[in-house]
């Protein structure tokens, strides 16, 4: 936010005399001629103050001041003929007021200077506010999405190891760069101007944070990454004593999830004496929230028992039927930044012994509410696609499924792209962007699959056909 050049000398009311300091270089300094010695940062404009006489001589001396000179932006009073010579001849730009004094025109332009400062100040802290209340709902993952939003730009946090924590904005396409920028590796950055912040002090690091901005202002990214890595220190060094206890929910779940006596003796211990129980998926589509932590202080109000446990960034849990219609009103009800960003899909009752059923409704509910933007979808109220997987055998859900069989190869990526591009409505950049993918990676690997499956996805009976199989296959 620093003030430019142009900009400070129509606030004068004076002459800009063009040089070799572009017009929309912001300045950093504004100082007295007796006081210049060097040109502060290359990339900012400093001002130099003084009468017409003290500059022209000074800009002829022919010394290594002089020079320094001619990189500066000089300031006078008024212009004179022989000061003009000088300048076209030094390619040196120039500020010429309207008769004042040079003390009043130093003045006048350090009070210019604190005023943008003051300002950029108070950006930073307010955006350092931010940063703290995010990190205390969100944690790591959270500070890093806000960071890149208030500087315009992207971030990524790297491990000591270089691996990537988290990403945010359009970090995920410049992982590379931003290793071999942290880590100092010799081959070529296809990104410039990226700045690095250790997380932690001297050698005991945690991390590394990369970030690049769009902004003009390179001061405020620097305070604004440099507090936010002084929070992920805090954040990543925290211990977590609900680690043990995480795990232990994972193991039970799965438990619950294979059915038979030992899930409903486990229930039994585990506090819970319900005949039946209903599942269901949660995600967020912010990076902003933590889901596991807004899940269990939902439980914690219901009275409820923490049967949930988290998995690539979705929570699968177990509610007591009676707890349903609560907890999908909290999920309707929540917003951030007025927008409703949970999915939640809620599966049908069902059995303690045979809660598989159940959970994979929940995730089917899921996929539709991500598939169609909705807070809350229910199982029972899905539309034909589900009531018609329900109700065919295994060997017709087969067939149905081997109209994709051509994209199981490799690693599933064709398949994964296929379903996130049905999901999204075929929006290509929200796809590219859930696929951490260019939109012409994409495009690619779309033509790729319509000649593998003999698939239009310009069709809609195609695409339908498509999305049959994929919900065949996930059956």
């Amino acid at each position: 936010m620093a003030r430019r050049l142009d900009s400070v000398a129509a606030t004068l009311g004076g002459e800009l005399v063009e040089g070799r300091v572009d017009p929309s270089t912001p300045v950093d300094a504004a100082v007295p001629l007796t006081d210049f010695a060097v040109v502060g940062h290359p990339a900012f404009a400093t001002l130099v103050v003084g009468t017409a006489a003290e500059l022209l001589a000074a800009l002829r001396a022919g010394d290594a001041r002089s020079l320094a000179l001619a990189g500066a932006v000089l300031v006078a009073p008024a212009p004179t003929s022989a000061l003009r010579a000088a300048l076209a001849e030094a390619r040196a730009a120039a500020i010429f007021g309207r008769g004042q004094p040079p003390e009043l025109l130093h003045a006048a332009l350090v009070a210019q200077l604190a005023d943008d400062r003051a300002a950029e100040d108070r950006l930073v802290t307010t955006g350092t506010k931010v940063l703290t209340q995010v990190a205390r709902r969100g944690g790591a993952r959270a500070v890093v999405a806000e960071l890149a939003h208030r500087i315009d730009g992207w971030a990524v946090l790297l491990d000591v190891h270089g691996q990537v924590i988290t990403t945010a904005g359009a970090g995920g396409l410049h992982v590379q760069d931003a290793v071999a920028v942290a880590f100092h590796r010799p081959v070529r950055v296809r990104h410039p101007g990226l700045q690095v912040h250790a997380v932690g002090p001297g050698e005991d690091l945690t991390a590394y944070l990369v970030v690049s901005s769009r902004e003009a202002s390179t001061s405020r990214t620097r305070d604004l990454a440099s507090q936010a890595a002084a929070l992920l220190d805090l954040l990543l060094r925290t211990h977590d004593h609900g680690g043990t206890e995480r795990l232990g929910r994972s193991v039970m779940v799965d438990t619950l999830l294979a059915g038979g006596p030992e899930a409903s003796e486990l229930l039994h211990r585990w506090g819970v004496r319900d005949r039946s129980l209903t599942a269901f998926a949660l995600t967020s589509r912010s990076k902003g929230v933590d889901l596991e932590r807004l899940v269990t202080r939902w439980l914690d109000e219901l009275g409820a028992v923490h049967v949930v446990t988290e998995s690539h960034e979705r929570v699968i849990g177990f509610l007591r039927d009676g707890q349903v219609d609560a907890f999908a009103r909290r999920v309707e009800e929540f917003l951030l930044d007025g927008r409703v960003v949970l999915r939640l899909g809620l599966g049908s009752s069902a059995p303690v012994d045979a809660l598989a059923r159940s959970a994979g409704e929940a995730r089917q509910a899921h996929e539709a509410a991500v598939a169609d933007a909705r807070a809350v979808v229910r199982y029972r109220a899905l539309p034909t696609v589900a009531y018609v997987l329900d109700r065919l055998d295994e060997d017709a859900s087969a067939r149905i499924g081997d109209l994709l069989e051509p994209l199981a190869g490799g690693d599933g990526e064709l398949l994964r792209t296929l379903r996130v591009y049905l999901a999204e409505h075929g929006a290509l950049g929200v796809t590219a962007t859930a696929l951490g993918i260019h939109r012409q990676t994409l495009a690619t690997r779309l033509l790729r699959i319509e000649e593998l499956t003999g698939l239009s996805l310009a069709s809609p009976d195609d695409r339908t056909a498509a999305w049959l199989a994929i919900r065949a296959l996930e059956r």
